[in-house]
């Protein structure tokens, strides 16, 4: 496989797993909040945080993606990636790819018990729960980006 090769199928995998785990962790946090709902219409703007946050791991996998295609020139044209620095590229865009299929999944679990604090009417805040496991796919998505930087660098001094 060439470097661009490696680099594209890392950008590819952070972009389907990102989003693999944005849907099966949307679907788990839309069915505890469809059952609410089916009771108490009025709760929809309270569920709705809940549903949608498994949904932006979907996104860090697409950035990361997008941004190897604009870090290295993909669209250029002409691309010409040896294949260690493609190989590291890959490297690079399987924290976000690996952490947000995961976490998305488990924000939908804790978003789906969230939504009970709203069914009962609590007045505790229910977006914190499933906010703490987004701050680990922010992270990883933070660690792809500081080293597809270096490995930009890395790839321009070539």
């Amino acid at each position: 496989m060439s470097g661009t090769d490696w680099a594209l199928l890392g950008a590819g995998i952070a972009a389907v797993l990102g989003g693999i785990g944005s849907a099966i962790g949307i679907t788990i946090a839309s069915s505890t909040a469809s059952g609410i709902l089916s009771e108490d219409g009025s709760k929809f703007g309270k569920l709705l945080p809940l549903a949608a946050m498994p949904g932006t791991q979907g996104i860090y996998g697409f950035i990361a993606a997008v941004l190897v295609v604009i870090f290295f020139n993909v669209l250029g044209g002409k691309v010409d990636l040896p294949a260690t620095i493609g190989f590291k590229v890959f490297l690079a865009c399987l924290p976000v790819a690996f952490l947000c299929l995961v976490s998305a999944i488990y924000q939908g679990m804790t978003g789906a018990a969230a939504a009970g604090i709203v069914a009962a009417d609590q007045p505790a805040p229910a977006l914190i729960f499933p906010a703490l496991v987004e701050t680990y796919a922010v992270l990883a998505l933070i660690v792809t980006i500081l080293m597809l930087l270096g490995l930009q660098s890395a790839a321009q001094a070539l």
